[in-house]
């Protein structure tokens, strides 16, 4: 009896080596349970918030890049007014608006050319009255100039008298030769510089002046007075054009007045001056 009683014990001594205690298994079972719970446990209320904002984040953050995106395409509307979509109107389609206009009398254009004439077409008129009214600026002065100067040795050694409408048929042929070659060569830069090549001009629009040349400025400003202000530069284009208006309107009262009498200007004038 006691033998097998010994038996037992070393059996139960030796089977206990393969049995995990009590204690360890309810350890190791119950972190089992805990490491499933944290991967499978419902989210609590605050847990719920987070994922809330979170995603309504994420939602305004996909709004933002569609906007962008929608922003980036060619064929999107924009929401500010486009560079191209302001209209530039050229001056010169205003008559009204350019140089010149003052008074009393404002605009004048009693055959009303204004109204027929397009913005390419205004420009070779003022470029035309430009020209013209600094022809009749010298002419005028020089039809003075020559008369006072006339008979004496400065004009061609005594050689030209009488009005000023007669000069010119008494200069030498040298006269005529550099008065030719100098007309040339001035309005052959001008040309250059204020006309499109006439093989870029299409038929219907003959003598097309360029769209950044501005009427009558060749770069011709020896003293540079030419302002820089756009206001006071328009004050001074209306002055050269009132007193190129002035030149010409004296230009043909000189020349129609020695044509009717015979007498030069400061004889019709009275006025006995000479060199």
């Amino acid at each position: 009896m006691k033998l097998s009683n010994c038996y037992l014990c070393l059996f139960a001594s030796s089977t206990s080596a393969f049995v995990v205690p009590s204690g360890i298994s309810s350890r190791t079972a119950l972190r089992a349970e805990k490491k499933t719970e944290s991967y499978f446990m419902e989210p609590t209320a605050e847990d719920k918030v987070d994922m809330t904002v979170d995603s309504v984040k994420d939602e305004d953050q996909s709004e933002l890049n569609t906007e962008s995106n929608a922003a980036l395409e060619p064929n999107s509307k924009p929401t500010l007014e486009k560079e191209s979509d302001i209209e530039i109107v050229d001056i010169f389609s205003t008559a009204e608006e350019l140089p010149g206009v003052a008074g009393p009398f404002g605009f004048v254009d009693p055959f009303d050319m204004s109204s027929r004439a397009d913005a390419a077409t205004m420009r070779r008129y003022r470029e035309a009255e430009l020209t013209h009214g600094r022809v009749g600026m010298l002419a005028a002065v020089g039809i003075l100039a020559g008369e006072y100067v006339e008979g004496s040795s400065f004009l061609w050694n005594a050689q030209v008298t009488g009005p000023a409408i007669t000069h010119l048929s008494q200069v030498p042929t040298a006269f005529w030769i550099l008065l030719t070659v100098a007309i040339g060569a001035s309005e052959s830069v001008r040309l250059n510089i204020g006309w499109v090549d006439p093989k870029d001009v299409p038929a219907d629009q003959a003598g097309l002046l360029r769209d950044d040349y501005l009427p009558g400025d060749i770069g011709f400003d020896p003293l540079k007075i030419m302002p820089t202000d756009p206001a006071a530069l328009k004050d001074m284009q209306t002055k050269e054009l009132q007193n190129g208006r002035l030149g010409m309107l004296a230009a043909v009262g000189f020349l129609a007045q020695e044509l009717a009498n015979g007498k030069g200007i400061l004889e019709n004038l009275g006025i006995e001056a000479h060199l």
